[in-house]
């Protein structure tokens, strides 16, 4: 357990009236800890490069740059020996064009993105037509669709109405899907295709669920919620869009450089999560800027 959630739920009173909580759940799950651990460790033994981005954390990403780890979009643009795995995972087109590149690769995938593709090759295997309810063209989502001949990528009743007719579904979900969503996905496509055979299997990190139930009691709490994560964090994006059904006024913030006084104006509850791939000091730099407006 991360050190924010062993001293979690608990609430800090500025002034006045006004309380600021955190979600009893928040910030780094133990996938993107162990690859930021493992991507420090390695480059302290030999030059290393990431391919992608190893978190979607640009404070994460500063570090280990600062630290000598290089990134880099595709094997044959990478100049060290050794490159690594994202924890979004790759697929094996990937793996082996980098391995035909003359990479000794280094593999920082989560387990869980790694149970995701098991799952995958199994439904496809079975004779089922893969689909993944996720983002189109997410780093995890690619990962998972490179190594299939065929396969749907759905994210709303839009797509399943798109689909075409088959006699027998496999569905998975991107790791960092909201479970409520895919649920109401799984059960619209068993409704829109009543005599196809529709298998699911449930590949929602629980992480994630975790920190999606905790955001939703967090934000009927509060009059403002400041969700801190990456720009391009589907975890932080799904937290902020889950806040923003119980509270007006949520706002997704890379670090406290983002927040504007403004927004806590008139605010009574202050309420404060964080994607999986938030670092514990970004998160309490959050709250110190919080503090320092409140008070004024």
């Amino acid at each position: 357990m991360n050190t924010i959630e062993s001293r979690n739920p608990f609430t800090l009173q500025y002034k006045a009236n006004i309380i600021v909580r955190r979600a009893e759940h928040l910030g780094l799950c133990f996938g993107v800890r162990d690859a930021i651990n493992f991507a420090r460790s390695k480059v302290t033994e030999h030059p290393i490069t990431v391919m992608g981005e190893l978190v979607h954390n640009t404070s994460v990403l500063d570090d280990l740059k600062k630290r000598g780890v290089q990134f880099k979009d595709k094997p044959e643009q990478v100049e060290t020996k050794s490159a690594m795995i994202t924890a979004h995972g790759a697929s094996n087109r990937v793996r082996n064009h980098a391995k035909m590149a003359g990479l000794k690769i280094s593999d920082a995938t989560c387990p869980l993105v790694h149970y995701a593709h098991q799952q995958i090759r199994k439904l496809a295997d079975a004779g089922c037509h893969p689909i993944i309810i996720g983002r189109r063209g997410h780093v995890e989502v690619r990962g998972l669709t490179e190594d299939l001949a065929a396969c749907d990528v759905i994210l709303n009743k839009a797509d399943i109405d798109a689909l075409a007719v088959y006699p027998s579904y496999g569905v998975m979900a991107q790791t960092t899907q909201p479970i409520t969503l895919v649920r109401i996905l799984v059960d619209y496509l068993r409704n829109r295709f009543p005599s196809a055979e529709v298998r699911f299997v449930d590949t929602v990190c629980q992480p994630t669920k975790q920190r999606q139930q905790a955001a939703v009691e967090l934000a009927k709490q509060s009059d403002v919620v400041l969700v801190v994560g990456g720009a391009n964090s589907n975890n932080t994006y799904e937290l902020a869009r889950t806040c923003a059904k119980f509270c007006s006024r949520v706002h997704h913030v890379q670090g406290p450089d983002d927040i504007r006084a403004d927004w806590l104006v008139d605010a009574d509850k202050l309420g404060i999560t964080a994607g999986t791939s938030t670092p514990d000091e970004l998160i309490d730099a959050v709250e110190r800027k919080a503090h320092t407006i409140l008070d004024k």
